[in-house]
């Protein structure tokens, strides 16, 4: 059997190594594992590899290395240029379409009494879909690696997240390790540290900050290139948006049940979309300035339960920047969390597996070492 290095093993070896921790004390970085911190002497390190070899977790091909992933590790050396910043350049084109994006949504807001119920319906699926795929999809899958997914549920996926239009798979999870890898830096594509304003839309109408060019394009993203759904997607992205995000929501309705076609057009396709956007958008806003810090009051996520509502799960947001490699992105369950519930349903048709999870111990030692002493079981 060939052995891939020392470091490899402790960062996918998942009944080896527990835990990744990322940030603590003095930020210094620590390995969790079964038996304790990491050994010192090289015979206890023989010993654990020892057990890993007998329990087969020692990875020994590039597929299975590229189903991991430590680029969204959070990176504490990393030191801002001094001097002023570059100057911000507003990307006109997108300032128009964002503000008319939502002046069609206010409308098809004001529209809703004279909706069918079907209509409805289908808007609520069609949100439903593409919240999936960003955040089943870009996100726990893609970008974080926290559970494997089989080739018709990442066909799904990937068609949920050209219904989101956020972006392809490939630039999102990119630009989403990024933000992990150097939050709350000029690094981070929406540094929160610049406001509300640009943590949630701003930042999508102007020029990225250099740093954000630098970091992203230093990443190998072997994992994704491997991913045959993901290089698809990214290669007819552009196909996939007009059909997902705005034909099909809008014929189905016009054509199936007589839908009016301006309303089959504003409702299911506009107003949704715009809905599903700043659900996304309050994750990077209101999820990094608004409440409790109880796994570390050293970073600037906080747990939302608002955002976590609207975003299907993901406003448990200090535990996920804490812990990001947990599927569930909460210490609590499918609570406010339907991507985790429709991940385990996933599991329980054979179509997800390898659920990686922090056990009650890790959170606990965490949450008494650098929680703000608002944690809550349960």
């Amino acid at each position: 059997m060939k052995l891939v290095g020392l470091n490899g093993i402790l960062s996918a070896s998942p009944n080896c190594i527990i835990l990744n921790e990322i940030r603590g004390l003095d930020t210094q970085k620590k390995l969790i594992t079964r038996r304790g911190n990491l050994p010192a002497s090289i015979k206890q390190i023989a010993t654990i590899l020892y057990g890993c070899i007998a329990n087969k977790e020692i990875i020994t091909s590039k597929k299975e290395m590229a189903e991991t992933t430590t680029e969204d590790v959070y990176d504490d050396a990393y030191e801002e240029k001094p001097g002023p910043s570059p100057p911000v350049k507003i990307v006109w084109r997108n300032v128009i379409l964002m503000s008319l994006l939502h002046l069609g949504a206010l409308y098809g807001l004001m529209i809703l009494p004279s909706v069918s119920s079907l209509t409805l319906i289908w808007t609520g699926v069609c949100f439903m879909l593409s919240a999936l795929g960003i955040t089943a999809g870009a996100h726990r899958l893609w970008s974080h690696r926290s559970y494997k997914a089989s080739l018709p549920l990442r066909m799904f996926l990937a068609i949920g997240n050209s219904m989101a239009f956020q972006n392809d798979i490939y630039e999102w999870a990119r630009d989403h390790r990024v933000h992990h890898k150097f939050s709350e830096t000029q690094a981070d594509p929406h540094n929160a540290r610049r406001g509300f304003f640009f943590a949630h839309i701003g930042w999508l109408l102007v020029r990225k900050h250099p740093e954000v060019i630098e970091k992203g394009r230093k990443l190998e993203l072997a994992d994704l290139k491997a991913d045959g759904v993901v290089m698809f997607q990214r290669r007819h992205y552009k196909l996939s948006v007009v059909v997902m995000c705005f034909l099909i929501p809008t014929f189905v309705p016009w054509f199936f049940w007589d839908e009016s076609l301006l309303i089959s057009y504003l409702v299911p396709c506009v107003l949704r979309y715009t809905v599903s956007l700043n659900a996304t958008w309050l994750v990077n806003s209101a999820a990094h300035m608004w409440g409790m810090r109880p796994y570390d009051h050293n970073i600037n996520p906080r747990e939302n339960k608002f955002v976590a509502f609207s975003a299907i799960g993901e406003g448990f947001h200090n535990y996920h920047h804490t812990f990001p490699h947990d599927y569930a992105a909460s210490e609590f369950g499918s609570q406010l969390n339907l991507t985790k519930a429709f991940i385990d349903l996933m599991c329980f048709f054979g179509l997800a597996k390898d659920c990686r999870r922090v056990n009650h111990e890790t959170i606990m030692a965490r949450v008494q070492r650098t929680g703000d002493g608002s944690h809550k079981s349960g």
